[in-house]
């Protein structure tokens, strides 16, 4: 399996295809509905953003982040954000993580701004987590597990769910993903009495 790197380029994107497996490595930031919002509410208002989105990566997620030490990080369901997505693609945004189909006229957009929807396993938020090297609090800390992190990821696991060139993987792939559901190797949850490895701390 290829690996990619943060910050993606255009010519990458290109060649990504629909149901194409990949490892992710580099810089990716954390956001779900509220960040969201509060994102948009500042991009109206012409205040500064906590980062540039230009050309990064956003993972839908709200880690679970305890004592300044990082548990479980799965993705959250990608359909609640899709309402903010042309917006985030517009300031610059190249691609989304997250789990679940998208709705219908998200294949449009990526189209149009030439970007990528990753899929990654949901239910196994300690697998991804070992994924994580390094991971620091950026923005709107007053949102709680909602805040944007920025994490630096390495061998992060992906499949492309829709391609730039707005090829669905629902659609070609109708009832068959069973990707999206944890490998064999991973783990049991950061947070059970199973789990063998401590939280990573925060990176400050």
């Amino acid at each position: 399996m290829r690996k990619i790197f943060t910050p993606l380029t255009k010519e990458v994107i290109k060649e990504l295809k629909v149901g194409e497996e990949v490892f992710l490595e580099g810089r990716i930031y954390t956001a779900r509905d509220r960040t969201h919002k509060k994102l948009i509410e500042l991009w109206k208002k012409k205040e500064k953003l906590p980062f540039s989105l230009r050309n990064e990566v956003i993972y839908y997620c709200g880690p679970n982040i305890k004592n300044k030490k990082l548990g479980s990080c799965g993705p959250t369901s990608s359909l609640r954000m899709d309402k903010f997505l042309e917006e985030m693609l517009r300031e610059g945004v190249i691609a989304t993580i997250g789990k679940g189909r998208r709705a219908f006229w998200v294949k449009e957009m990526l189209k149009k701004y030439h970007g990528v929807y990753f899929l990654t396993y949901g239910g196994c938020g300690a697998y991804l987590r070992e994924k994580v090297k390094s991971f620091k609090l950026v923005g709107f800390p007053e949102l709680g597990a909602e805040a944007i992190y920025e994490f630096y990821v390495e061998e992060f696991p992906l499949i492309v769910g829709i391609d730039c060139y707005g090829r669905d993987i629902y659609a070609e792939h109708s009832g068959s993903m069973q990707n999206e559901k944890c490998p064999p190797e991973a783990p049991p949850e950061v947070d059970s009495p199973q789990a063998k490895d401590p939280p990573l701390a925060e990176k400050m």
